[in-house]
Parts: C-alpha cells; sequence; structure tokens
C-alpha cells in the first residue's frame, strides 16, 4: 500500500482529473458500497471481540474471587474444628475460653456467610478483609456440592450455636465435637470440590475467552485483507481513491501513534477510543468513563484542579478557544503508568483538546494524547550536553587564566601519568594473580588521584570530577571483584572513561599553544602559592568550613624537576588532607574554644643539606581510638587483634590504601588514597617523614629530604 501511494501519480493527466471530482463533490455509495460493508465488519468484529473480551474478563475476574474464597472456605472448616476443640480442652481445665470462642465465632460467621454467598451470590469479607462480591457458583456440578456442603453445615451450626452462645451443656459440648470429628475431613473434602469445580468453570472461561481473540482476530486480519485488496484495486484505476486512500491511511497512523476520544460535557469518554488510548492511561478504558477519574492517579492534586478549570472554559462556548489554548495545564504532564508487564513506567503525556460545536453550542471537546517521553527525554539529554559543554568551556577559560608554566607542566604530567595508567591496565589480567591485579588498581588509583589533586589546584573543577568518577569506578573493580578470579578481566570495562580523560587533557593541552607565553618554563612561586590557597579554600568551601592557609612554597622552583613534582604532589595531598580532615567545622571549633576560621601553614624550607617541606593544622588532631575504631568498622581487624597494635602503630595505618576516617565520599575525600599517594612520594624522594599530632590542638607533617 505504500509502495502504490509514493508512486509518481501528481502528473499533468491526474490533475486534470481530479478537477471533475472536486467540482462535483458528490459521494457515491454504490461506488464504494463493498468497501464500506467491508469497513462496518471489520469494525463489528472488533467491537464484539473488545465486548466479549470485557464481559469474559470481568467473569474470570469473579470465579477468581469465588476460587480464592473457596479456598479459604477449606482453612475456616480446619480453623472451626480447631477452635472448638481449643473451646472443648478449655473447658475440661476449668480455664477461660474467651480467645478460642472469639476465634471460633469468627470461623463460623465467615464459613457461613461465604457459603451463602456460593449458594445465591452476596456481598462477602474478602482475604483483605474487604467486601466483596461473590457470585453464586455456576453448574450443576457445583450446585450438588454446594448441596452436600449444606447438609453437612446445617447440623454442624445447630450442634455449635450453644457454644457459641457460651451456655452449652457438657452433652451438647460433647455432641458439637464429636460431630466435628466426624465430619470434619468430609466438610474439607466437599470445598476441595468446590474449588476444583470452580477451577474447571474458571479454566473452560480463560479458554472461550482465546477462542473468541482467536476467532476475532482471524475475522479482522481477513476482512482487512479484503479492505486491501479492493483499496489497492480503487488505487490503480482512480486518481479519487488513490487520494481517499492516502488520508485514511494517515488517519490510521495518528490512530496508531496517539489516544483520540470525544469527552462529553459531564467530562465522560465518548463511544470511540483509540487502541493507544488504553496503553497511554495504563489501564483499560471504557466509553462513559469520567476522564478525570481516570486522570486523577496519574497527575497531582493542582495539575487535575487546573484540568477541571481549563476543560470547563472550553465547554463555554462564550469563551474563544484560540484565547485559551496557550493556558492548557496538560500540555505537558509527567505521569506514571503500567506497563504490560505490570510495572510502573515514567512518561510524558501531552493533552490537546479541541472543540466539536454543533451550533453555538460546545457538543464535545476532542481529546488526543500524545506520548512525548521521547522528545522530553532528548531535551534533557540537550540540556545536560549544554551543561556539560559550559562546564567544559569555564575549565577551558580557568585553564587560560592559569600561569602557562603550571598548566604546561600539568598537561604534561596528566597525559603522561594517564598513558602510563593505561599501559599498565593493559598489561595486567588475572592470570598474573588477584594480588598483582590488586597491586596494579592501587597504583592507577595513586596516579588518578594525584592527577585529580593537580587538577583541583588549578581550579579545573570537571576534569577534578571526572578523574574522580574514574576513581569510583577502579575502586567499585576493586571492592567487587575480589575473590571471583576475574578481577583482571573487569578491566576491559574502564578505556572509555580513560579515553575521556585523555580527550579533555588533549583539549587543555592544544589550549596552551595559544595562551600568553610564559616569561620562564617553571612556574613562579607566587603562582604555586596562589594554586595551594586556591584548592584550600576550595576543599573548605566543599566541606562547609573555613580556613585561612598561609603557603610558602615558592623555592619548589629551585629542586630538579622530578623531585619538585613529587613535593608538589605531596603538598597537594597534605593540604587537602589537612581541610578535609583536620579542620574542624566553625560551630565545632567555636564550641571547642578555638577561633571559626582554621589555620593551615604550608612551608617549603632549605636547609644547609637538606629540604623541609612541613604542612601543619591546627584542627581536630590525630586520635589512635578513632583510628583504632575506624578499623574495627572497616574490618580490617578483630579487636584482640587491634588490642596488639600500640598507639604508633595505629597511626600508621592512615597512609594505608582504602583507610579513611571521612564520614561521607566527595571529590577531596573519603578514598582513602590520599595519603597512600603521599607516602609512596616519600619513599621515590628517599625522604623521611615525622608526624605529630596533639588530639584537639594540631596536626603537623614534616618531609626531609635531600
Amino acid at each position: 500500500m505504500t509502495a502504490v501511494m509514493n508512486a509518481p501519480i501528481a502528473t499533468k493527466s491526474v490533475a486534470n482529473k481530479r478537477q471533475p471530482a472536486r467540482a462535483t463533490g458528490q459521494f457515491s455509495f454504490g461506488k464504494y458500497r463493498e468497501i464500506i460493508i467491508a469497513v462496518g465488519f471489520f469494525l463489528l468484529f472488533d467491537l464484539g471481540v473488545l465486548i466479549l473480551n470485557f464481559y469474559t474478563s470481568f467473569q474470570i475476574a469473579q470465579d477468581a474471587v469465588g476460587i480464592n474464597l473457596a479456598g479459604r472456605q477449606r482453612m475456616l472448616s480446619q480453623r472451626t474444628a480447631k477452635a472448638l476443640l481449643a473451646v472443648d480442652t478449655a473447658r475440661a481445665k476449668g480455664e477461660a475460653a474467651g480467645p478460642d470462642l472469639a476465634e471460633l465465632a469468627s470461623a463460623v460467621r465467615l464459613f457461613d456467610a461465604s457459603l451463602k454467598g456460593f449458594l445465591t451470590g452476596a456481598t462477602v469479607p474478602g482475604g483483605d478483609g474487604k467486601p466483596v462480591f461473590l457470585q453464586a457458583a455456576e453448574g450443576p456440578q457445583a450446585a450438588g456440592i454446594l448441596k452436600d456442603a449444606q447438609a453437612l453445615w446445617s447440623p454442624y451450626q445447630q450442634h455449635l450455636a450453644p457454644v457459641l452462645a457460651g451456655n452449652a451443656s457438657d452433652t451438647e459440648m460433647k455432641a458439637a465435637v464429636d460431630y466435628a470429628r466426624a465430619n470434619n475431613v468430609k466438610l474439607l473434602g466437599v470445598m476441595n470440590e468446590l474449588t476444583t469445580a470452580l477451577e474447571a468453570v474458571a479454566a473452560q472461561r480463560a479458554n472461550t475467552l482465546r477462542q473468541v481473540q482467536t476467532g476475532g482476530i482471524a475475522l479482522a486480519l481477513l476482512n482487512f485483507a479484503f479492505i486491501l485488496f479492493k483499496f489497492l484495486r480503487r488505487l490503480r484505476t482512480s486518481d479519487a481513491a488513490i487520494e481517499a486512500a492516502n488520508e485514511e491511511n494517515r488517519e490510521i497512523l495518528v490512530s496508531v501513534r496517539e489516544g483520540l476520544f470525544l469527552m462529553t460535557p459531564d467530562h465522560r469518554l465518548g463511544s470511540q477510543l483509540s487502541r493507544s488510548s488504553h496503553e497511554l492511561f495504563g489501564q483499560p478504558l471504557k466509553p462513559g468513563d469520567s476522564f478525570f477519574a481516570l486522570l486523577a492517579p496519574l497527575v497531582s492534586a493542582k495539575a487535575l484542579a487546573d484540568a477541571r478549570d481549563y476543560v470547563e472554559l472550553l465547554f463555554a462556548p462564550h469563551v474563544k478557544e484560540a484565547l485559551v489554548q496557550g493556558i492548557n495545564p496538560l500540555s505537558e504532564v509527567e505521569v506514571s503508568v503500567r506497563n504490560r508487564l505490570g510495572q510502573d513506567q515514567r512518561r510524558f503525556l501531552s493533552f490537546h483538546f479541541n472543540r466539536v460545536q454543533e451550533g453555538e453550542g460546545v457538543r464535545h471537546l476532542l481529546v488526543t494524547v500524545q506520548d512525548i517521553t521521547a522528545r522530553m527525554e532528548l531535551e534533557a539529554r540537550l540540556l545536560d550536553e549544554r551543561q556539560r559543554s559550559q562546564k567544559e568551556f569555564a575549565m577551558l577559560l580557568k585553564a587560560f587564566d592559569a600561569d602557562p608554566a603550571m598548566l604546561r607542566q600539568f598537561v604534561a604530567r596528566a597525559e603522561t601519568g594517564l598513558l602510563e595508567v593505561n599501559d599498565l591496565l593493559r598489561s595486567t589480567s588475572s592470570a598474573q594473580g588477584e594480588m598483582a591485579v590488586l597491586k596494579a588498581i592501587n597504583e592507577a588509583c595513586r596516579r588518578i588521584h594525584a592527577l585529580k589533586g593537580d587538577a583541583a589546584t588549578l581550579g579545573l573543577e570537571t576534569l577534578a570530577s571526572q578523574a574522580h568518577g574514574f576513581e569510583s569506578e577502579l575502586q567499585r573493580i576493586r571492592d567487587s571483584g575480589g575473590g571471583t578470579g576475574h578481577l583482571g578481566d573487569t578491566l576491559l570495562t574502564l578505556p572509555m572513561p580513560l579515553e575521556d580523560l585523555l580527550n579533555k587533557v588533549a583539549a587543555l593541552k592544544s589550549l596552551t599553544g595559544v595562551q600568553r607565553p610564559p616569561t620562564t618554563d617553571a612556574p613562579t612561586g607566587e603562582a604555586i602559592n596562589q594554586a595551594l590557597t586556591r584548592l584550600a579554600d576550595d576543599a573548605a568551601a566543599a566541606g562547609g568550613r573555613q580556613v585561612k592557609a598561609v603557603i610558602r612554597m615558592g623555592s619548589l622552583s629551585d629542586l630538579e624537576p622530578q623531585a619538585g613534582d613529587l613535593v608538589r604532589e605531596i603538598a597537594v595531598q597534605l593540604v587537602r588532607n589537612a581541610v578535609t580532615h583536620g579542620i574542624e567545622p566553625p560551630a565545632q571549633r567555636l564550641a571547642s574554644g578555638k577561633l571559626a576560621q582554621g589555620q593551615l601553614e604550608v612551608h617549603l624550607v632549605r636547609g644547609e643539606t637538606e629540604w623541609t617541606l612541613s604542612v601543619r593544622d591546627d584542627g581536630n588532631g590525630l586520635s589512635a581510638q578513632s583510628v583504632r575504631q575506624r578499623l574495627l568498622t572497616l574490618g580490617w581487624y578483630t579487636s584482640a587483634q587491634l588490642d596488639s597494635f600500640n598507639d604508633r602503630q595505629i597511626i600508621a595505618h592512615i597512609f594505608k590504601p582504602g583507610f579513611s576516617t571521612a564520614g561521607e565520599l566527595t571529590t577531596h575525600a573519603g578514598r582513602g588514597v590520599g595519603l597512600d599517594v603521599v607516602q609512596a612520594n616519600v619513599q621515590r624522594l628517599a625522604a623521611r617523614m615525622m608526624l605529630t599530632s596533639t588530639p584537639g590542638q594540631f596536626t603537623e607533617f614534616r618531609i626531609r629530604f635531600s
């Protein structure tokens, strides 16, 4: 059909033949009689199958209620016997039987009500205690079973009556117990038979539903084939039929994609509904359903109230339709509907309302419902992409304002480090053993963590955030893959994040070529001090702290390049550690008698024979007890093992990979990698590190090297 419609029909001869058809404007029933009859049958088949589906589905639902309650009858027969025996036992012991007697009364009352419902139909308590309508059981088999059940139950009730009244004599109690013992199994068997009979009726109805659906679909397909055949013949012989087929094809496409129905002035759905309407609302719709009752579970109360007011305006003939189209509160609405699997699904729907007028009055509203989820998601992705681009642009602007020498050094270090991480990860596999893989991951974490600190020092937050994400992936693989034997294989999932980092570094590298030319190849001391000060301020702001940083690292440029890089990385990690772990929040500092603003001092001093880097903060200091408790929480040691360590050995664990006292994970803290980087760099420098701390007063790191 599509091929025919796409055929080149806009020729001069066809155009000439169109004029008479448009001029007459007459409709010939005889010409389209076969097609009209076929369409009528098609609609008739669809309507018949729909009605039968609704009816049979309703009956199946009622059967399900009956089967459920029949199963409950079995349980109630046993509860009745058990409660009766409990009452008899309590009576024999001379004890109060109040709870057992109440249980017996409840079971008898519920069993009797349900049995009467199966006989004549009635509203009874359902399985959840709420009232449900139980229709009378159908079929001669069920009638016979219920007759047997009534024959067993009526005497049973008579025996139970004095017991329930609380004035049963010993003879009456014995008679009731004897009857229960003699007929309990029989009553249970009858209820089992009732359940089986009801299940057979339900199965028969389900089979009938399948047959109806199969027959309806077959008839609809045959009818559709006939319609298609007739349309193809008309399209080949009549230009007017081609135009009509094009229009009808567009209508079919609209009905498939959109929900279409008419709304009456009392806000109810009309008799014709498109098939897509059911899926868009997430439930079957029926003519006559209240539009706002269907809409209520999908939207907020305010949106529902606004929609009511808007629809009332449209039904008011004196209100111009064009003037109120722009205030449609349902033009873009987020809803939660259930899909065919019964799962809640988030969607965006767009409702449009158009008047169907008759004279001066508004007879109906034509409601069109569209699923605009794809469009909204695309807009969200475009917004995310725009924000990402803005962040990257802001990063480039910050990089352009950074010290050229520091930026060039950072780019060179970052590119080299990332390529080394790439080689390290690619050369590691599960065949080398889990310890080798863990060692490779830890080394990669150190290098990425150092890169993140360098990026934060220059204010390149986007790059620092992406490095933080890559570090998260490394730790996730390390934490989830231990002991599986496939830890090395999972490293194959990391090339994409690593490639993104390399691309951003490449963008910064290209930027260094257009920056203002540097006066020297090395960053100035003032630039280094400013960068570390900015890092301290950013870390403090991120952690809700206040800090005054005094940085004197100007002599860093006097070191050899390799040693200078190691010392700078140590300073970066110790500054972040001091702000996030050492300096307390302002409220805590004030409560302990300190100034709200913490003090941080970083000095690099050249002595006669060696260099000294010192980082000191006036924060809460290091507590061996806190570290001990954290080790216990992490599960690294047992209490007995920790008791065997002295305080110095306990404090030494702060340099272990993965150890952190941070309560939550942030860009600046929480991974337990920063001090691991410090210790690794100290070893590469062949330096000595001294740590002094007084709980509640200060912490100071001193690194001495030649």
